[in-house]
Parts: structure tokens; sequence; C-alpha cells
């Protein structure tokens, strides 16, 4: 049962990424992307936007690119909460208010079911590869510039 249950994964890890995104590590999920400044770093970010999209998330994933992460965009600022059930990848995420300033960034482990806060209403949140921002030297109260709608842009 565990053997055809991983091979259902793999085949539909499979067929959800054409052979240039699978040699690339990048899933073809047909997101929409965004390109975000945050001071003098670029980044791509897919776009999480419906409860489907938020809701999968970067499960079954296991890699991300150097600079490309998943943009969460929900309807109205409100405390938000993550978990990383299903997700392989250590991930940062950053929680950002409705005006574009990161509001905290925390880490999280691949399957960890806990849950993973903002310290306040956001209206964003962008999932990293786990050490990106601080790499970058992002921290809280930085601005993000480019997001869709009214913040940073």
């Amino acid at each position: 049962m565990i053997r055809s249950t991983l091979s259902f994964t793999a085949l539909t890890l499979s067929l959800a990424m054409s052979p240039a995104d699978a040699q690339m590590g990048k899933p073809n999920t047909g997101l929409p992307t965004t390109k975000l400044r945050i001071g003098d770093t670029t980044l791509v970010a897919e776009i999480a936007a419906t409860n489907e999209q938020r809701s999968t998330g970067l499960m079954y994933r296991f890699s991300l690119p150097p600079d490309g992460g998943m943009l969460f965009v929900f309807d109205a600022p409100r405390p938000l909460s993550f978990w990383m059930r299903n997700t392989y990848v250590a991930l940062s995420i950053a929680f950002i208010d409705a005006h574009g300033t990161i509001l905290n960034i925390a880490d999280m482990a691949p399957r960890d079911e806990r849950s993973t806060w903002s310290t306040g209403p956001a209206l964003y949140a962008l999932e990293m590869r786990k050490g990106w921002f601080a790499q970058k030297g992002i921290t809280a109260g930085a601005r993000v510039e480019g997001l869709p709608g009214k913040a940073g842009g």
C-alpha cells in the first residue's frame, strides 16, 4: 500500500512538470508570477491568491529556484498562520502588512504541523528557502515593492 501511494505521488509530480521545468527543478504549476523587490534584492514569486492555491502552497515540492518563492495574497489583513504539512523544503516566511512592510520572519521545518503566526494583521505571506531573508540581510520592517494590489506598488 505504501509503495503504490509513493508511486502515485511520484507520477502526480512528474505529470505536473514539463521536461524543461523538471530539469530546472521548477514545477509547472500554472500559477502567475510576480517580480518583487526588497531593498536591492529582486525575487520572482508564484502567486497563490485563491483558497485552493493557498491551501496547496508549496506542498509536494522538493526544491525552489535560488531567488524564487511563493507569495500568498489574502482578501483582507488578519492574523495569519501557516504550517508545513506535506511540504518538503525548509522555508522562511515573511508576513507582510497592507502597506508592504514585513511584520516578522520565521523559519519553518519540513513537514512540521505546528502553526507559525504573523505578529499582526498581514495581507501577504512570502515563503522562500530557509535562510534566504537572513542571507540577503532582510529583516522585519523592510518594505516589499511590487505586491499585487495597493501595497508595495
